[in-house]
């Protein structure tokens, strides 16, 4: 089972929070730099999406919609189902960031990964992970208005604005220039992933200096972590159950199925954490934190099942099935980047 080493970068990064936060004049500089990070990182997805490729995935139309509701329904309604945990199992605070989790949007990477591994429909695969990504910018901080209210720690009407002006805006703008920068955005794409990388780390490191400096992390403690990791994997499963049989109800096939799997029962870590800072504010470490261990535990879990998902007896007539490639092979490394 992959450890993701982003992950451990993550945890790297909390620790120098929590030795070295920012304060002050350093604390107002890195502020600036997250929310700088953050729009050029939305940027770049902008730039990234092919609109005609999005295009063309409209006409699998049933399985997107699938996925849509998987990430956009499901997950929330387990997630208000959890409330019932609070005090008992879960802190107000730690549940705050689990109903978070359950809004953000699926991941990219890692579901084409995973979906490539079982030998499932990628071509549906990139195309739900990016339809996905893209309502997220609109359908997370309405969900987040909706259901966490002003008990998200900050979170209010302006934190809509902001939203538009560092998320979307830039991200419209990015699909806009798209034609022109596209190319360079393709021949770079190993370099500004590390660039992609470097701005969540910096977001993470401002959300947890300013938590730090408001003392929230005293509230956790490592009976309450261990509750979390509890009810995070009890609705990772019902997800994966949910996604898989599910698909097998709506009479999709084998290849599609598992493109609902790994794209219906993912969150992305990419998009929730620039999303919690500018939601969550002081209050997003606390918020981020239920995301980062359910990235990681997804990533292990789905690792599993796409390796035994590659061993199943293909139909005899599949048509489009295609066999594992040297590509597929690989794929791990690709799913244990921070989809």
């Amino acid at each position: 089972m992959p450890i993701d080493p982003y992950i451990l970068l993550l945890l790297g990064t909390v620790g120098l929070a929590a030795l070295l936060p920012a304060r002050g004049t350093g604390a107002d500089v890195a502020s600036g730099a997250s929310t700088a990070a953050i729009a050029f990182l939305f940027f770049l997805y902008g730039a990234r999406l092919s609109t005609r490729e999005a295009l063309d995935g409209l006409k699998h139309w049933r399985l997107h919609t699938t996925v849509l509701a998987c990430t956009f329904v499901i997950f929330p309604l387990l997630g208000l189902a959890a409330r019932g945990l609070v005090p008992v199992i879960l802190t107000h605070p730690l549940y705050q960031g689990l109903l978070f989790l359950t809004l953000v949007p699926s991941t990219v990477q890692s579901s084409i990964a995973f979906t490539s591994i079982a030998r499932g429909n990628v071509p549906a695969a990139i195309c739900a992970g990016s339809f996905s990504s893209l309502a997220g910018i609109v359908i997370t901080p309405l969900l987040a208005a909706a259901l966490l209210g002003n008990s998200g720690g900050g979170f209010s009407a302006d934190s809509l604005v902001k939203i538009m002006l560092q998320l979307l805006v830039p991200f419209l703008a990015g699909q806009v220039l798209r034609r022109w920068i596209g190319g360079f955005i393709t021949r770079h794409k190993k370099i500004l992933g590390y660039v992609d990388r470097g701005s969540i780390l910096l977001v993470v490191y401002t959300a947890f200096s300013e938590g730090m400096v408001q003392g929230i992390w005293h509230q956790v403690s490592a009976v309450r972590l261990a509750g979390l990791l509890a009810v995070e994997a009890v609705v990772l499963a019902v997800m994966l159950t949910l996604t898989w049989y599910g698909g097998k109800a709506l009479r999709f096939d084998r290849e599609d199925r598992i493109a609902i799997q790994f794209a219906g029962s993912k969150k992305s870590l990419a998009s929730g954490l620039p999303m919690a800072s500018v939601l969550f504010g002081a209050h997003a470490s606390l918020a981020v934190l239920p995301l980062m261990l359910f990235h990681q535990m997804q990533l292990m879990v789905c690792a599993v099942i796409a390796k035994r998902r590659a061993r199943d007896p293909l139909p005899e007539v599949t048509g489009t099935a295609a066999a594992p490639t040297a590509a597929s092979r690989t794929a791990v490394g690709t799913a244990t980047r921070s989809g």
